[in-house]
């Protein structure tokens, strides 16, 4: 498979192995999964078995995908470990099929221009000229997940266009690459406020806005809410491209951080998993205005 494929293997605990699998199956639904936990002899087959599965950790769970040559690896990578970090899951990440010293380079042949209405996201290496009144949104998003390519992070720029009409101060919580903020930023939020429990994406976002010139963003690290800054009063807006359970453990608190009837858009939620977020919504006093969906993907705006 090497050359035409990239396979992609998340190692973590055995007890994280269905949330492992839902992350994963977000992007792909053929999985392998090397789980041995459950493994037991009996006397059925002898010298049948591998030494290798009688031999291995009972605690460890291997789940792998594998990426076509025409997708983007570092975009299904950036994904897995950006959702499970926010699930703050333990995990290592191993690749097959692409030579880690050509990995900082090697994806970038799949990112181009992504138009999404008004707004387009442009690489940061390429150039572009931009038509009137078209928001240019420059990405480089490194090791953080948010380039405009997947249909998590494209679900929220389109309501966002709907929704935002300037002066607000938006709360963006996951912002990975930064790039939701800085399209609220270019559209007119008056302050954007963005939080990441990975580190390294909080540098990443950090940089991104300040490349391209969107001075009224701040990042931080943030573990969902917990580190979410109040000072200046509740927020206007709020974005949360994340994961279903994610979603649905934040929304009891997240009330808190918004002002009455602010717009509250959702996303990363897979379709099989849509009913489930909305009750969740629903039951803690939200109504949902509008959905919107792409390929398996629901994109949800709901007001307090």
């Amino acid at each position: 498979m090497a050359g035409a494929w990239t396979k992609i293997t998340v190692v973590g605990k055995t007890k994280n192995l269905d949330d492992i699998t839902a992350v994963m199956s977000m992007l792909d639904n053929g999985l392998m999964i090397e789980d041995y936990s459950d493994f037991s002899l009996n006397g059925m087959y002898g010298e049948l078995v591998d030494e290798s599965i009688l031999n291995a950790d009972r605690d460890t769970v291997r789940v792998s995908l594998f990426v076509p040559e025409e997708r983007s690896a570092a975009e299904y990578k950036e994904f897995i470990e950006t959702r499970l970090a926010a699930l703050g899951i333990e995990s290592s990440i191993e690749l097959d099929g692409i030579n880690e010293d050509d990995w900082a380079e090697s994806w970038k042949q799949y990112y181009k221009p992504v138009p999404l209405g008004r707004v387009t996201i442009v690489p940061a290496w390429e150039k572009y000229e931009a038509r009137e009144d078209e928001i240019v949104v420059r990405m480089d998003p490194g090791m953080a997940f948010g380039t405009g390519t997947h249909e998590t992070t494209r679900l929220v720029i389109r309501l966002m266009q709907d929704e935002l009409r300037g002066g607000e101060r938006v709360l963006d919580v996951g912002t990975g690459s930064g790039i939701l903020s800085i399209c609220a930023s270019k559209m007119g939020a008056k302050w954007c406020n963005a939080y990441d429990i990975d580190p390294v994406a909080v540098k990443v976002a950090r940089d991104n806005a300040l490349s391209d010139g969107c001075t009224n963003i701040t990042v931080g690290v943030s573990d969902l809410l917990r580190g979410v800054d109040l000072s200046c009063g509740k927020y206007d807006f709020c974005v949360a491209n994340i994961v279903a359970d994610i979603i649905i453990r934040m929304l009891p608190d997240i009330k808190n951080y918004l002002r009455e009837g602010a717009p509250l858009i959702l996303s990363g939620i897979i379709g099989e998993r849509a009913d489930e977020v909305r009750t969740a919504v629903l039951a803690e006093g939200f109504t949902v205005e509008r959905e919107i969906t792409e390929n398996d993907w629901v994109g949800m705006l709901v007001r307090v």
